[in-house]
């Protein structure tokens, strides 16, 4: 049996956690982010992984840093931990804590690594249109996400948003961990150095970047929306207020809507029905909003929004 201490942060991370804890595998600390003001009440709330280690009876440590902490790294040695496992952590370990297991340190990458190293893997394989993605298990080094790598699996993109892509991988990623553990143990897990010439970094999102411009194709517009959904969501303006836009679709030149497109400027309402706000974009497409949320009220199907609501045709959001 391994002793291991597991440090992540968010929801990404609880699946590993869970199936460490399940697998016979000694969990014995919980390494996560110090707990954080949040809401309007600033309150301080703990994040997913202490949650879920404080309801499976693991102890849980939030250094507010890692680097040149001599009572972390104190805390370390005292347990004689085999191996580390990280997930999601947030934070880049220094040298002197990744050699202090005796297997080393193991990271859980949302990525096929050396492809999105960084923050928002998951986001820019959405948004850049990227064919498949994946999980990536890899030896520890100094730096960010550029260690050997110990196994991958992959996983396609197609039409999933980043959120369902955000619980796939996390699951993915909690079975490779568990399933390459012998191989760790016993010290045959393979060691690939990435190809640096391959590297790519996937920078943070921010909700500025998720603001749709309606001069590009239809096609990349969908791509923002679904990297946005679940958070921090793409949006547009309407009369004045923030549309968020949780589901779209590419509406092509068909038939019914190919007249109205003529010489319509991006942004511009074509079209309203129970299938959709259809607005004109770049390359002479457009898109139809199928799902959006108004300012105080509930993410909505357009089909259920405009029972209660109208858009005039012609109207330009943007």
């Amino acid at each position: 049996m391994l002793r291991v201490v597991y440090m992540g942060t968010p929801d990404f991370a609880v699946p590993a956690l869970e199936a460490l804890a399940k697998s016979g595998h000694g969990v014995t600390l919980a390494v996560t982010k110090p707990d954080t003001p949040r809401d309007r009440g600033k309150k301080l709330q703990s994040c997913p992984v202490k949650k879920k280690a404080e309801e499976l009876g693991i102890e849980v440590c939030t250094p507010e840093k890692l680097r040149k902490n001599a009572g972390f790294r104190e805390k370390l040695l005292g347990l004689s931990c085999d191996l580390i496992v990280v997930a999601a952590y947030g934070k880049i370990l220094p040298a002197d804590i990744l050699e202090i297991p005796r297997l080393g340190c193991v990271n859980i990458h949302a990525s096929l690594l050396p492809r999105y190293r960084g923050a928002a893997p998951i986001h820019r394989a959405v948004i850049n249109g990227d064919e498949k993605t994946g999980v990536s298990l890899m030896y520890m080094a100094e730096g960010l996400d550029c260690g050997d790598i110990i196994a991958q699996r992959e996983t396609p993109v197609a039409e999933k948003t980043t959120g369902e892509l955000f619980d796939e991988l996390a699951a993915l990623g909690a079975e490779l961990l568990i399933d390459t553990l012998p191989a760790i143990e016993e010290g045959r897990a393979p060691r690939i150095p990435q190809d640096e010439s391959l590297a790519c970094y996937a920078p943070m999102v921010f909700k500025e970047e998720g603001v749709v411009d309606f001069a590009k194709s239809a096609k990349s517009i969908c791509r923002l929306i679904r990297g946005f959904n679940n958070w921090p969501t793409a949006s547009t303006l309407y009369g004045g207020q923030v549309m968020k836009l949780h589901r779209a679709k590419e509406a092509g030149r068909t038939a019914d809507i190919a007249p109205a497109l003529a010489g319509a400027l991006p942004g511009t309402v074509i079209k309203a029905d129970k299938s959709g706000i259809y607005v004109a974009c770049g390359e002479g497409g457009a898109v139809a909003l199928t799902n959006i949320q108004m300012p105080g009220k509930k993410a909505m199907d357009v089909s259920a929004w405009l029972l209660g609501n109208r858009i005039e045709i012609g109207t330009v959001l943007g």
